[in-house]
């Protein structure tokens, strides 16, 4: 027991630190690791700085560049017009009656490259116009914009915390990406209908006789087939690579095959996408290549992400090097609590903190040794057990959340109403994606 509590101990440390202390999460990780490796009794002082540098290190080669790639690519969308092009596509398939639909579609799709507080900038003004402008409610169609953007966010690589999470667990991208799809979807419609049948009774709007017109689309922006690509390809060839790997060998064990899996690879498959979201700009600017230009920008946004990771992957290691797994399963091996104790750890960390991908890290950090003795081992309980944890992580946004103001300062929301729609929804849609990955889990099982 004293192992577990010293766990406890640490990751309490983690959330102080990072909360009161205002402490870099790498910092807080690293001090953390070294902290309960000396302190837990069963490393020697070199065994300690072995377990920190080989997590760290493995870690980082397995999701540095996907990450880096992602970020890449959201950059680009972003800034090209591309987003508001799919937003437009949407829109089409809903139809301007279906406002909190929309938005949450359009959110459900921009947030797999684009983090979600930006996305929320960005689609936030097309959200109000098309609400005023349709008679729907503007504060269900900003709520099922935030709650879609949350969706993928967290379940949904290419985002880094799922792709930490699954680097840290080593489960199959591919397979993270078709049940966090899966999950995410569930989660989307429970999204949506919290936005319809609540949001309206918190935030009614106020009568305005000021037109609302519908924000113009960039006129070199490029058509949303073309902005969909980067996004659609990269995933399609990773799951491709997933299903090559599978025992029936569907594509045969031939040179296609290993092309296949040579494609599939998630580096290669975002690479592929980052060439493709280089063209998505109308204008041909060598600047934004630059490190002064958009793949300067979003390196130095990716660089955050992946140092965080990095030391979440040292703390993991020193945590499964201590041999806690076998404490845990002593203790808690009757428990039966498999797929809840990730989205719980999650949901605490999320709560506590603030940051999903903080609490996506810090979860997959102190799952990954404990997976055996949960019994999610094997290829989908790995990959059940990331999209868990990103379920968790949406539980709840509030005031310690960055993105909690940036979704109520937007929106016009007071505090109250902030957490009466935000918070709530987040809870709602966190308990609805935990409650699918336990279903998906029984399907998969059966």
């Amino acid at each position: 027991m004293a192992l577990i509590a010293l766990l406890v101990c640490a990751v309490a440390f983690i959330i102080v630190a990072t909360t009161v202390l205002k402490l870099h999460p790498f910092l807080a990780l690293i001090v953390a690791a070294f902290g309960y490796g000396v302190l837990c009794g069963t490393l020697s002082l070199q065994q300690v700085v072995d377990a920190v540098n080989s997590g760290f290190g493995d870690t980082i080669s397995k999701i540095g560049i996907v990450i880096l790639a992602g970020a890449i690519i959201g950059v680009f969308l972003e800034r090209s017009g591309g987003a508001y092009r799919l937003a437009e596509s949407v829109l089409r398939l809903t139809g301007r009656g279906n406002a909190p639909l929309a938005m949450g579609v359009m959110g459900y799709v921009v947030s797999v490259p684009v983090f979600c507080d930006s996305g929320f900038v960005i689609l936030a003004p097309l959200g109000r116009a098309l609400a005023h402008k349709t008679g729907a409610s503007t504060a269900a169609a900003a709520i099922a914009l935030s709650l879609g953007l949350y969706a993928t966010h967290t379940m949904v690589p290419p985002t880094p915390g799922p792709v930490a999470a699954a680097g840290i667990l080593r489960a199959d991208l591919g397979l993270v990406i078709l049940l966090g799809l899966i999950v995410s979807a569930v989660t989307l419609l429970a999204g949506w209908a919290f936005a319809v049948c609540y949001a309206p009774r918190v935030a009614p709007d106020a009568a305005s006789d000021a037109p609302h017109d519908t924000p113009e689309t960039p006129a070199d922006a490029p058509s949303a087939g073309r902005a969909a690509l980067p996004i659609v390809v990269p995933l399609a060839l990773i799951v491709m690579k997933s299903a090559a790997s599978l025992p029936s060998q569907p594509f045969g064990d031939g040179q296609f095959a290993v092309f296949v899996q040579f494609i599939g690879h998630p580096a290669v498959a975002l690479l592929l996408g980052v060439l493709m979201a280089c063209t998505l700009p109308a204008r041909r600017e060598p600047g934004r290549y630059s490190v002064q230009g958009w793949v300067g920008e979003a390196v130095v946004a990716a660089a955050v992400i992946i140092v965080v990771t990095g030391a979440g992957g040292a703390f993991g290691k020193v945590i499964e090097t201590s041999g806690i797994a076998g404490v845990v399963q002593d203790r808690l091996g009757g428990a039966q609590l498999g797929l809840w104790l990730p989205f719980l750890v999650a949901a605490a960390l999320k709560t506590a903190q603030g940051s999903s991908t903080v609490a996506i890290l810090t979860t997959a950090s102190i799952v990954a040794p404990l997976l055996e003795p949960l019994g999610l081992d094997a290829p989908a309980g790995r990959a059940l057990a990331v999209v868990a944890i990103g379920a968790g992580s949406m539980v709840v946004s509030h005031a310690n959340d960055s993105y909690f103001w940036v979704v109520t300062q937007l929106s016009g929301w007071s505090v109250p109403q902030g957490y009466r729609l935000q918070t709530l929804g987040t809870l709602a849609q966190g308990v609805t994606a935990a409650i699918a990955v336990w279903a998906l889990s029984v399907i998969i099982s059966t």
